[in-house]
């Protein structure tokens, strides 16, 4: 799954503010259902059933007028959870301090992913230390990011 277009978050992210959530961000690509459209929205008040069900709905009706996507692919509406995904630099830095997991396009000092603390984060970079080693990663190498929170039990 990789986030989606300028193009679709045009589409998209109005919707999900005109309703009062906030837009996190989403991803398209292939899940186990198919071609899958995944939309991440959040509220000061939290989410629930019912809200997802709400942003589904008119996004659809939106989705269907402009048809951004052609073809047949499954919409999904849910809160960030636990591993909230990392879209934006701003959602970087409300997590510093955090434990993050992070694949990168490119690989950095041979390595393309990276589970750890994220230490800092910069305009065009932020850096995440692994097991004592800190790595620098450009904001733009980033294929996927999220929150890798570590449960009771140590379990991951």
């Amino acid at each position: 799954m990789q986030p989606v277009s300028h193009e679709l978050q045009s589409v998209i992210e109005p919707v999900v503010v005109g309703l009062g959530f906030e837009y996190v961000g989403a991803l398209l690509g292939q899940a186990s259902g198919g071609l899958t459209l995944r939309v991440y929205i959040d509220h000061d008040n939290g989410i629930d059933v019912d809200d997802c069900g709400r942003v589904s709905q008119q996004l659809s009706a939106a989705l269907d007028v402009d048809d951004p996507i052609g073809g047949h692919y499954v919409l999904e509406v849910s809160s960030p959870g636990m591993d909230r995904p990392l879209f934006i630099p701003r959602h970087y830095a409300e997590q510093v301090g955090q434990r993050i997991k992070v694949r990168v396009v490119m690989p950095v000092e041979g390595r393309r992913r990276f589970t750890g603390e994220l230490i800092a984060v910069g305009d065009d970079e932020f850096e995440i230390d692994v097991d004592g080693e800190q790595y620098s990663i450009l904001f733009s190498n980033v294929e996927m990011a999220n929150l890798s929170p570590v449960y009771s039990g140590g379990k991951r």
